[in-house]
């Protein structure tokens, strides 16, 4: 190959990996913008849904069972999913994939009843703006309610959304004897902004889109 060619294959060596950059910093200002791109603060159902969608995971708060802690509050950090990644992947269900073995889970099987947090602290957002995860502009979402398991009809909705976002599930022990389930919400509050929590009724979460 003579020096010329040699030259002209590094220059367009050179060119495609430019391009390759190019697209790439383009795909990553998309996604910044479309972290950043949440709902108003005036619009509290809707950002309840974007805070739990953009949420790969969350701190469930069980009423112990366990000997010596019963009775009191016990947080624990689990993984969830109300669908698959994007803008149009989120049910505004929390699906989660659980084992009696976990001891929280322990406790819902005497008492179903937990919250659910989960923060903007875990994504981009925060981040970016410098938010501390206290800050109220660091949206956080209060969920109150139940953990259920999920029919057969509504397992394969949960598998999807959750080993979409948690591909690592499919290859837990099935000795542990995994279940899908769902948190069903009957309150939920939102602090995104200054002057107090807002109330969003189930109602009002499940009918915006996110």
């Amino acid at each position: 190959m003579s020096r010329c060619a040699a030259v002209r294959g590094a220059m367009s060596m050179s060119s495609a990996m430019a391009r390759l950059l190019l697209l790439l910093c383009a795909a990553s200002g998309l996604l910044l913008a479309a972290v950043a791109a949440i709902p108003p603060p005036e619009e509290a159902a809707r950002m309840a849904r974007y805070v739990l969608h953009s949420c790969d995971w969350g701190a469930l708060a069980t009423l112990s069972a366990q000997e010596g802690l019963r009775g009191r509050p016990f947080a624990n950090i689990f993984s969830l999913s109300d669908g698959p990644p994007g803008p149009c992947g989120g049910s505004g269900v929390p699906y989660l994939y659980l084992t009696d073995m976990e001891i929280s889970v322990q406790d819902l099987e005497v008492n179903s009843n937990a919250s659910l947090t989960v923060s903007l602290a875990q994504t981009p957002y925060c981040r970016k703006h410098k938010y501390d995860p206290q800050n109220p502009l660091c949206a956080h979402i209060i969920f109150v309610g139940s953990i259920v398991k999920v029919n057969d009809s509504e397992a394969d909705i949960a598998k999807k959304a959750l080993f979409t976002r948690h591909p690592e599930m499919e290859s837990w022990p099935k000795d542990h004897n995994w279940f899908f389930a769902k948190f069903n919400i009957t309150n939920i509050w939102v602090l995104d902004y200054f002057g107090g929590l807002k109330i969003v009724t189930p109602e009002e979460y499940y009918s915006v889109k996110p």
